[in-house]
């Protein structure tokens, strides 16, 4: 599958010219944003650590084996690029045991910078945000042009596409959802099940948003629309009134598109009429979502870029510098900016 076939159009047109990214791990860094005050006790530890080049379940198996402990007792809030430099958090369970020595656990790809014990175990998606400081090199781009549609994206934000790291290489995911759909089987691994899943449910919500992006209401609020708040998995309905919320000038408020599972959506009106659609089209996909208990939820169509701030270290250098809510992804931001050039015949995929 192509590009466009997952995500869907840019919502600024084309892009302004050429570059790298994660040309070396330090070009792509993040900083997981875990607002949650750790009590210095407890029967979990809980490390900041920091990985180069290594993704978080082989880090995860790598602490587990260090401890001693199995690895379903490591927690970790979401996973992180394996060609980056980031930095987040673990925990480990160790009820009524002292903590263990995990110097084996660290080398050049892993470092664990601090630990703190805590009275309760690290829940997936539990960090706020991820803050982002993106190196793109090799750049061949009028600065102009580019400054303005840096502008454009500080003051608009850009669609909330789930990046191409989430379906794999060609949309090997996608394609393998459909093959357990069109079996009304679900893989055996946990990990892979989780994969396939999540794949099937954000690329059927990015074609909803290719929609609204093609017909450039992606940031309007209509009729019959479900909004949220950007930090906010609650939704309610747009009426006439809720439609010109000055919060959604404000980059506050958000329409939503659907992710599907279990239950109905209750959007009306023009979205209800696209998601219907799409659901008699992607009938197999819709159904198979549902029956494996995945819960109806909704994901906001805009991303705000918060603290979006950049400069110019070299001639051919555009560094970024932003903070995203947890779940969203740095790429898409990117593919408004640049075409992405090959790294060369040392670049890793991107693992999320």
């Amino acid at each position: 599958m192509t590009e466009l076939e997952l995500l869907g159009p840019r919502a600024y047109g084309a892009p302004c010219g050429t570059a790298v990214l994660k040309a070396v791990a330090e070009d792509f860094q993040v900083d997981e944003v875990l607002d949650i005050p750790l009590a210095g006790e407890g029967e979990h530890l809980w490390l900041w650590v920091e990985k180069r080049e290594l993704n978080t379940e082989e880090a995860a198996k790598r602490i587990a084996r260090a401890a001693g402990v199995p690895l379903r007792l490591i927690s970790y809030a979401g996973l992180k690029d394996r060609q980056a430099l980031t930095r987040q958090w673990f925990s480990l369970h160790l009820p009524g045991k002292v903590d263990p020595d995990l110097t084996a656990a660290e080398d050049a790809s892993l470092r664990i910078l601090k630990q703190q014990r805590h009275s309760r175990k690290l829940q997936r998606g539990a960090h706020a945000a991820n803050g982002f400081t993106l190196r793109l090199t090799g750049l061949k781009a009028e600065r102009e042009v580019l400054e303005q549609r840096l502008q454009q994206i500080k003051a608009q934000g850009v669609p909330n596409y789930y990046g191409l790291q989430r379906f794999g290489f060609e949309g090997g995911n996608v394609a393998h959802a459909r093959h357990f759909a069109a079996n009304n089987s679900l893989p055996e691994k946990r990990n892979v099940r989780s994969r396939v899943l999540s794949a099937a449910r954000s690329y059927l919500f990015n074609q909803i948003l290719a929609q609204r992006v093609a017909a450039g209401n992606w940031q309007q609020a209509m009729p019959g629309d479900l909004l949220a708040f950007t930090d906010s998995r609650s939704f309610f309905p747009a009426a006439e009134a809720e439609c010109s919320d000055p919060r959604l000038a404000a980059l506050d408020l958000h329409p939503t598109g659907p992710l599907w599972g279990e239950g109905q959506s209750t959007a009306s009106g023009f979205a209800q009429q696209l998601e219907q659609k799409l659901a008699e089209q992607e009938a197999q996909l819709v159904n198979w979502l549902a029956q494996a208990q995945m819960s109806h939820e909704r994901r906001i169509l805009r991303l705000p870029i918060e603290r979006l701030a950049w400069h110019y270290p070299g001639l051919d250098i555009l560094q970024l510098e932003f903070v995203l809510p947890a779940g969203c992804f740095a790429t898409v931001l990117v593919r408004e900016l640049v075409d992405l050039l090959p790294a060369g015949p040392t670049d890793n995929p991107c693992v999320f």
